[in-house]
């Protein structure tokens, strides 16, 4: 008996002193069986495209993530860089997107190169490269400048009609005007340098002699018909297409009676200038337009933070808007986007 007994004393003693052990570690009253715990949530990675491109591959895989920091470089084409040098001096971070502009003036048309070789430069860095075209009236005369006779003038009916025909004069003008950077965006691709490419932006905005027009004869045609004369007639296939619109109060209609289709654009881009703000109202119209593919704040003035971007976490980029980077944010602003976790910049890219 005793033999019998002793070895199941020692055992209910054991259980009863590993119960007091646990009970002292957890409180007594903190521990929940494994049986009762919630299933880890499963995050399912980004699905990437079949795309030749490094970028765009990038920007899919960083999508609810990170933001990639960005700055445009306006005129003059003299100095591509001097924005981008700005937000270094004042956050410590080069941006990771670069933007330049092809312009209008005469000087900035003469000094395309040296706009082409910065971003040549900066992709070999490892910066995303974008471009951005203010182009002149092809009814009217180039150079021009950014008013009523140039960049903010406008077209008659009849006049865009024959915009969009094959053959007439304002046609082959504008073939003319695309012919003149397409040299310079073959140089790229000669190099392997890819290219956001974004023209005709802010497609809602009745300002621009290209904008303002809905509907399948209206802006989203000429944009079409960019792509494909661009893509097919004068091939150019290091092209990233960015579609890109304003945050009017017409947006969710917009996105609709703007929307050129979705072979004819990789990116969707928004550009922040009524005031409102980051709401979420805009992000869903953006997320549903885009229907999987990156979206990015296109321009903007006040920059967004780094909790909003975490609360809308699929803008994949923000390029904001030169010196109004500077005199819509205080420096203290800028440099704590620029430094926060969820940003990224050149020095965290993973280059090309």
């Amino acid at each position: 008996m005793k033999k019998r007994y002793f070895p199941l004393v020692c055992l209910v003693a054991v259980v009863v002193l590993f119960s007091i052990i646990r009970c002292g570690k957890d409180g007594g009253n903190n521990i929940t069986p494994v049986k009762n715990d919630p299933p880890a949530v499963v995050v399912d990675p980004p699905v990437v495209p079949n795309t030749p491109f490094k970028s765009l591959k990038y920007l899919y895989s960083i999508t609810g993530t990170k933001t990639l920091s960005g700055i445009h470089n306006r005129e003059p084409n003299t100095t591509p860089k001097v924005w981008t040098d700005k937000a270094y001096n004042v956050t410590g971070k080069y941006p990771a997107l670069w933007s330049g502009d092809f312009l209008f003036q005469e000087d900035n048309i003469n000094n395309r190169q040296v706009m082409i070789n910065e971003a040549e430069a900066q992709f070999k860095k490892g910066a995303i490269v974008n471009i951005m075209w203010h182009s002149c009236n092809p009814a009217l005369a180039e150079p021009c400048g950014f008013d009523a006779s140039g960049v903010k003038s406008k077209l008659t009916d009849a006049q865009w009609a024959d915009l969009l025909t094959d053959g007439t004069a304002i046609n082959t003008q504008w073939k003319n005007l695309v012919d003149e950077v397409c040299v310079y965006l073959q140089q790229l691709k000669d190099k392997n340098v890819e290219v956001l490419w974004r023209p005709y932006h802010e497609m809602n905005q009745g300002a621009f002699w290209w904008g303002g027009r809905p509907g399948p004869n209206g802006t989203r045609k000429l944009y079409q018909q960019l792509h494909n004369y661009m893509t097919n007639t004068k091939g150019l296939t290091n092209l990233v297409w960015v579609w890109d619109m304003q945050d009017f109060g017409t947006l969710e209609s917009d996105m609709n009676s703007y929307n050129p289709g979705a072979d004819y654009w990789d990116i969707a881009a928004l550009d922040f200038y009524d005031g409102s703000g980051y709401t979420a109202a805009k992000y869903n119209i953006m997320v549903a337009a885009a229907k999987g593919k990156p979206i990015a704040i296109g321009e903007c003035d006040k920059l967004p933070t780094a909790a909003q971007l975490s609360a809308q976490p699929k803008w994949t980029f923000f390029m904001s808007w030169s010196e109004l980077t500077f005199s819509a944010n205080t420096d203290a602003q800028v440099k704590a986007l620029y430094t926060s976790p969820n940003v990224v910049n050149l020095d965290k890219m993973p280059g090309w």
